[in-house]
């Protein structure tokens, strides 16, 4: 399965598990993951959500060669169900982030309530790069953490950058080394499943409440000019140069 979910203790456990292809996300993958977010609104037992990689990595992003086969279109693609889900969420929200986070393996993080990542683990935010733009309200979001310049370097650049500076940019809440932190983030949402259920529910719509229509409006304006760009001529040359594993060439294009 290349999504597993698990409920121990209150906590309802997401895991990427396609460490063959480095976590890379599909759409079957974005739909068992908007199902299990929507399952656990309704069941009572499930207290906490806690996303999860594999060791030495988180996701890859996208898996660019399932986009190119059915590039998502239309509110009820599996990647804008999984948007709305988790940015919706009213249960706290977990990550462990055990190694590199591509993409929307680090947007989706924007959306989490609390943060853990192994103090080797790095980001990438690499949608130019690709000829598209950000997803997940990221250009909303990011630079609400890291202040305008700091997201836009990490937006517009696509480069690389690691935990520390993640952690400084205010994304992730804590580093530890890569073998202790799935266990702390689960004892964390361990924690918050023994919390009484409508005090987090309250605090969490308070804190969110005041920007939930600009996010919504923000997410739908990005999800579609990720459509449109997704079939322009940048991104097939940027896909195309991927898979023969050389450098695009965007000046072709204005």
């Amino acid at each position: 399965m290349e999504i597993k979910t698990e409920r121990t203790n209150g906590v309802m456990t997401i895991t990427l598990n396609r460490p063959e292809k480095k976590n890379a996300i599909t759409a079957a993958m974005y739909q068992t993951m908007a199902d299990a977010l929507v399952d656990a609104q309704a069941d009572t037992s499930v207290r906490a959500i806690l996303f999860r990689g594999s060791p030495g990595i988180f996701s890859a992003g996208n898996d660019l060669e399932d986009f190119m086969k059915a590039p998502p279109v239309g509110e009820e693609a599996p990647v804008f169900q999984f948007l709305r889900a988790i940015s919706s969420a009213e249960k706290p929200i977990v990550a462990s982030v055990a190694g590199t986070a591509v993409g929307i393996g680090t947007t989706l993080l924007l959306h989490c309530d609390l943060v853990y990542a192994a103090d080797s683990a790095n980001f990438s935010l690499p949608f130019a790069q690709l000829g598209l733009c950000p997803e997940a309200a990221s250009t909303l979001l990011l630079q609400r953490v890291a202040g305008y310049q700091g997201a836009a370097e990490k937006l517009l650049l696509g480069e690389p950058f690691d935990a520390h500076e993640a952690q400084r940019m205010g994304f992730v809440n804590r580093l530890l080394p890569a073998a202790e932190v799935d266990a702390f983030a689960f004892a964390q949402a361990e924690k918050l499943a023994a919390l009484p259920a409508s005090s987090l529910r309250v605090t969490k719509s308070l804190m969110k409440r005041a920007s939930q229509h600009e996010l919504r409006t923000q997410m739908s304006e990005e999800g579609m000019h990720f459509s449109k760009m997704l079939l322009a001529p940048e991104a097939r040359e940027a896909f195309k140069a991927f898979f023969e594993k050389r450098k695009p060439d965007f000046r072709q294009f204005d």
